[in-house]
């Protein structure tokens, strides 16, 4: 029996971007990386060089299948491409092993609800890698903006997630790597994620697609888009979320609430790991003859104490808290994180449909 103390993970994909999990990992008290996988087993060999994974304490395979019938791997991280990433992901579910998976986690919502049920008829924990969700000042901006109603009602947002890709790599992007969302699943998800947390994951009655905004290369990979969301029933809210690998590197979140409003320039990744801020303003006016403002914005500082505190190593924390938990019979896996990918997939879903449809309104 292992420990319950130590969730050991195995790797499915050894892609560059993996080596930032194995550093956090590396840095965590009860989390270790015993094997990894990639269908070459060169590149397993480079990356396991490359980030210091001795073959001693390691297991290196050069197929996925090895790595999910070895039974000492507890959870896996996957980070092969979006259309991969279904199978491999229901495949890790019914051998047992709990699943961590890049954003984003499907294709599209009917492959996201598979993986899903994959998770919960076999007990292991679901989670996507949205980062942001778990950083410090996500939580401080809940508990001291939303949760003492010091914003008030959200009335609209503003959010993207853009970066650029050089021009000879933009025609190399294909449905078959991207997903058939393109831009919308691959960078979109941040943006409209955002759109739907600060909206506490109340869904929008429909989605259009902005004509004007949509991009495609010669094959007919979204590049660049931006879309309106509509919210209804127990409030009245829009929202603008924009994705684009046209446009220089932007991570912008701004809510403006009944009461007051936040903004951020850096949501998804922070300027600095170590620490982060958003600004604020309440009961903003202008002054008599409209020549400037009654209060300037206040910032909010929250100091992420170190590498052990950054988002990526809140995330571990939680995901390994609910593997360890399920692990000694305490816990159930816990369904919410299931919930908001499934939410962010089906919205992600419509704007797709409103480009397809010759960007009409998608009611959802």
């Amino acid at each position: 029996m292992s420990d319950t103390k130590t969730v050991r993970f195995g790797l499915l994909g050894c892609i560059r971007f993996a080596s930032k999990f194995v550093r956090t990992v590396t840095q965590s008290s009860n989390a270790v990386i015993i094997a990894i996988s990639d269908p070459s087993l060169e590149t397993a060999k480079t990356f396991a060089a490359a980030n210091n994974l001795s073959p001693e304490t390691v297991t290196i395979y050069g197929s996925y299948d090895e790595l999910l019938n070895d039974e000492n791997v507890d959870a896996v991280y996957l980070t092969m491409p979006v259309t991969q990433r279904g199978k491999w992901a229901v495949t890790a579910a019914e051998k047992k092993k709990h699943v961590l998976v890049e954003k984003p986690p499907a294709q599209d919502a009917t492959e996201l609800e598979k993986i899903v049920e994959a998770c919960e008829s076999n007990g292991v924990q679901f989670m996507d890698g949205t980062i942001w969700l778990h950083h410090q000042r996500t939580v401080k901006i809940r508990d001291t903006m939303f949760d003492s109603r010091l914003l008030g009602d959200v009335r609209h947002l503003y959010s993207t997630m853009t970066t650029p890709v050089p021009e000879q790599v933009l025609e190399r992007l294909t449905k078959e790597a991207m997903g058939l969302a393109g831009a919308i699943g691959e960078l979109g998800w941040y943006p409209i994620g955002a759109a739907l947390w600060a909206m506490s994951y109340q869904m929008p009655i429909s989605v259009r697609a902005l004509p004007s905004s949509v991009s495609t290369n010669s094959v007919g990979t979204i590049l660049s888009c931006t879309a309106s969301l509509e919210f209804g029933s127990t409030a009245t809210a829009t929202a603008i979320v924009h994705c684009s690998f046209l446009s220089q590197l932007s991570t912008d979140l701004a809510i403006s609430g009944s009461k007051g409003s936040i903004q951020m320039n850096d949501y998804v990744i922070p300027y600095k790991e170590d620490t982060a801020w958003f600004e604020y303003t309440s009961g903003a006016k202008f002054v008599d003859m409209h020549i400037g403002w009654n209060v300037t914005p206040e910032k909010v500082t929250v100091d992420c104490g170190g590498t052990a505190e950054t988002q990526e190593a809140m995330m571990l924390r939680e995901f390994t808290r609910l593997v360890e938990g399920i692990k000694r019979g305490d816990l159930e896996a816990d369904r919410r994180w299931a919930e908001i990918s499934k939410k962010t997939q089906l919205v992600v879903d419509a704007v797709k449909k409103s480009v397809d449809i010759g960007c009409e309104v998608v009611h959802l």
